[in-house]
């Protein structure tokens, strides 16, 4: 309890001093770093914006006071995260529903378990084989029912391990989903409060001292949006496409469990045929 404790005081007595920090000086700041990180194609449109204002969102970002533009610099960056995410799973999602496509088929091919080479498969499937075949190792002799039991259980841990090591990205888009509209609102809250202090600094009820201010507040909440509808549209697509990759993997289970069953069924009929010979010499000397 110690730690939150500490950096939510932290952040009220940081919250104050950031907000009364001068615009002029923290976009010069930003003009700077835009410079050496980025170069003048973002650097130049900054300076014209903070120098000549308007109304673009460019002049508005620059107008706001550095609470509203923490709130929006972060938004923008939770977006850019987002569709990075999106991007990242689907390709994560599309490479291993190729291998277990391929060690599917060769296990199909293949009709068994026993003698199948691990390594010589991928993904979740690799697992599968390898604990079929322990089990079947440490289960010689026994029931083969209890050995059916045992590997079920076994690869139905897989599959659920599979699966959740495939969602776990998507956390962030949901995240950004149900987070980032709030956010928006706290900055556009900051910022009207801050017009209404202007009004009661100026004296004034004019549009033309109220607007830009509360214009640059709502900003905040339209960026805020902006980052939270694509989120949630991409976290229910992700979830939907590694839904089926679970099914896939679920499949990829049954499979094991058949050629499991056949090699145990194999197994059995072949310990109760007799492995007798005649002997034929014996035969041919009695008659």
């Amino acid at each position: 309890m110690k730690f939150p404790s500490i950096l939510l005081a932290a952040v009220l007595v940081a919250t104050p001093q950031l907000a009364a920090a001068d615009t002029a000086s923290v976009n010069i700041a930003l003009i700077t770093w835009a410079d050496e990180w980025i170069g003048p194609a973002l650097s130049e449109p900054m300076r014209v914006a903070a120098q000549q204002g308007g109304h673009s969102p460019l002049a508005m970002f620059m107008g706001a006071d550095i609470v509203v533009k923490a709130v929006m610099f972060g938004l923008a960056i939770a977006s850019v995260l987002g569709w990075a995410v999106w991007a990242g799973k689907i390709l994560q999602v599309s490479w291993a529903n190729a291998r277990l496509r391929r060690s599917y088929r060769k296990l199909a091919k293949t009709g068994a378990v026993k003698g199948a080479q691990a390594k010589s498969f991928s993904g979740p499937m690799r697992a599968m084989i390898r604990a079929a075949l322990a089990e079947i190792d440490i289960s010689d002799g026994l029931n083969k029912a209890g050995i059916k039991e045992r590997v079920a259980s076994e690869l139905s841990r897989i599959e659920a391990g599979a699966a959740r090591a495939m969602q776990s990205g998507a956390m962030i888009l949901g995240s950004i989903g149900s987070t980032a509209p709030f956010i928006g609102l706290f900055g556009t809250v900051w910022g009207i409060m801050n017009s209404f202090i202007g009004i009661a600094e100026s004296g004034s009820t004019s549009l033309t001292v109220v607007a830009p201010g509360i214009a640059e507040a709502l900003l905040a909440t339209a960026i805020g949006l902006v980052a939270a509808i694509p989120a949630v549209l991409l976290y229910n697509h992700i979830t939907r496409v590694v839904t089926g990759y679970r099914a896939r993997v679920g499949d990829a289970a049954a499979l094991v469990e058949r050629c499991l069953s056949r090699d145990l069924d194999r197994a059995e009929r072949t310990a109760d045929v007799p492995h007798t010979t005649p002997d034929i010499a014996t035969k041919l000397a009695a008659e």
